[in-house]
């Protein structure tokens, strides 16, 4: 009862410290380590103890698999050459270099604890760079770019983190065959990814209520991870890979899922990042009391590592200028490139492989200097985040670099436009010549297509076009009582008008559904930003929520919302 107390209290310090980190501007994860550090100083308050084991398969999944879903196999194919050298190449230098100076500065430690040390504080975070981009208005093609080296540089970590954890149990040696072990355990990775991406989308056709499917969104990614680490490939990539898939073969009908989906794990990437922050600072409690005052001497190492990781980001940067390309196929700018290095944060990575080190290996001897790697991660973590959250807007605004929504708002309107016209000839295709709709019912649907980001509204529409339409009803004889053709004609028109309100549905639904298709195939070509592809869907996702769902009408045709 204690533990899951502490669990709440956590979440709820998460909530706190999101509402104070908007105000004050500042990245909330940073504000979660002071609070859960204040809260670990409170006498008589158990701490929050979490097996080593279990750090990597309970934080890591659920945050890979939303940011993932933000990209798209696109970006990934066109950025490939930024993706190797970015997410494999600097991850693994700026672990090697980190690693030699922890060796040479810190008498008689083990080089596969100084390996562990650089792996951890290598791989720049993409959730990191979110909680800070937005309030400071980075441009969206930067943001991408970060995302997508955020998303693979973390297996990379973790390899040469788990490879330095088992030499130091087990007395194995660190070598070139691990180069070697990383490609075979990333490409069955991939298959176990494509191979989970498949169930995913086989459930999603079985099971057909909206909760269900939200809940298999949060199966998939632990089972993902776990299966791949079962197999000794990377549960890294093999997440990434079944997010991209599951997102790549999305079908137009799962308007409701989707939104469902997303507005839970837009809470679930929240408090699970809270939950990390706070565990990280109740560890780095216990290790200030712990070490008293010989934390001081840790600092001088936890400040070269700091220099280091940032100098290697604007080396790295530099250096791949001349074939790193943004989404409009110009190469990377000077701008560009300071602010990349600028964005280099650490966050859920080194935090959570900060908090896998084992207090003691598996022969059961203790890990020395255990809390020193702490130190040096939780340094690494407020060095690159602070500043940045605290200066990124500024060095955007100096740069001229602020993104002021242009960009994003004219591909928005592009993909808005396509999916308006594909909208219209879907109806077009379907009820032109037909007679089943009047010319001023077509007139109404063409001007309600060509807003499609308004709220819909298709019975009062209908109902204002069919009785635009009502005076054309024929009378009924002349020897009927005035009562009785009274009543008649008040017959017909409600069956004319519910009539008229039934194909107007029903168009509307085909509209839509040629929108959406229009805007999931667009998600996927290149130049095409999926963040704004995104915006779009769910747009129409709401908007066709909000339409009644459509019968069957005349001709047999009946067009339903799946």
């Amino acid at each position: 009862m204690i533990t899951l107390a502490l669990v709440i209290a956590l979440l709820a310090v998460t909530v706190v410290c999101v509402a104070i980190g908007e105000r004050v501007h500042l990245p909330y994860p940073i504000l979660m380590l002071i609070a859960s550090s204040a809260m670990a100083s409170i006498p008589g308050l158990p701490h929050l103890v979490i097996d080593s084991h279990l750090i990597l398969p309970l934080l890591l999944p659920p945050l890979l698999f939303a940011t993932a879903q933000q990209t798209s196999w696109t970006v990934f194919r066109y950025r490939w050459r930024t993706l190797l050298f970015l997410a494999v190449g600097m991850t693994a230098v700026t672990a090697a270099l980190v690693a030699g100076a922890v060796w040479m500065m810190v008498p008689g430690i083990a080089l596969p604890l100084a390996i562990m040390v650089g792996a951890m504080v290598a791989p720049p975070d993409p959730i990191a760079v979110e909680a800070v981009a937005g309030p400071a208005k980075m441009p969206r093609r930067l943001v991408s770019m970060l995302q997508t080296e955020g998303l693979f540089n973390d297996a990379v970590a973790i390899v040469l983190f788990t490879a330095a954890l088992h030499a130091l149990s087990r007395g194995e040696r660190i070598g070139w065959g691990l180069i070697p072990e990383f490609l075979i355990g990333a490409a069955i990775a991939v298959l176990v990814g494509l191979l989970l991406g498949f169930l995913y989308r086989l459930g999603t056709r079985v099971v057909t209520t909206t909760a269900a499917r939200t809940a298999m969104s949060v199966v998939v990614p632990f089972a993902a991870y776990m299966l791949a680490e079962e197999v000794h490939a990377s549960g890294v990539i093999a997440v990434v890979v079944t997010a991209l898939e599951t997102k790549r073969r999305a079908r137009v009908e799962d308007s409701e899922a989707r939104i469902s989906r997303a507005t839970f794990w837009d809470v679930a990437n929240l408090l699970v990042t809270g939950i990390a922050f706070g565990l990280m600072g109740m560890q780095l409690r216990d290790v200030v009391v712990a070490e008293g005052w010989a934390v001081l001497d840790y600092l001088p190492l936890a400040a070269t590592v700091c220099v280091l990781v940032i100098a290697v980001r604007a080396i790295g940067m530099v250096l791949i200028r001349p074939v790193a390309h943004i989404d409009s196929g110009d190469l990377l700018g000077w701008k560009d490139s300071l602010v990349l290095t600028w964005c280099g944060m650490r966050g859920l990575a080194t935090l959570a492989l900060a908090l896998a080190i084992p207090v003691v290996d598996e022969t059961g001897a203790a890990i020395e200097n255990r809390n020193l790697m702490i130190i040096v991660a939780a340094s690494v973590l407020v060095v690159t985040l602070v500043p940045t959250g605290l200066g990124l807007g500024t060095l955007l605004r100096a740069l001229r670099l602020q993104d002021d929504g242009t960009v994003t708002a004219l591909e928005i309107a592009e993909l808005t436009a396509r999916a308006r016209g594909a909208a219209l000839r879907a109806i077009e295709e379907r009820f032109g010549g037909t007679g089943e709709l009047t010319e001023k019912q077509m007139t109404a649907l063409r001007d309600r297509f060509r807003s499609l980001r308004k709220e819909l509204d298709t019975t009062t529409m209908a109902q204002e076009v069919i009785a635009a339409d009502g005076s054309g009803v024929a009378g009924t004889s002349g020897g009927a009582s005035a009562a009785t053709d009274r009543h008649q004609r008040e017959l017909a028109r409600a069956k004319f008008m519910r009539r008229g309100r039934e194909v107007m549905v029903a168009a509307q639904t085909v509209g839509l559904d040629a929108a959406r298709a229009e805007v999931l195939d667009a998600r996927s070509e290149k130049g095409v930003d999926p963040h704004a592809a995104d915006a779009v869907l769910r747009q129409l996702d709401l908007q066709m929520l909000a339409a009644p769902p459509a019968t069957g009408h005349a001709g047999g045709h009946g067009v339903g919302r799946h």
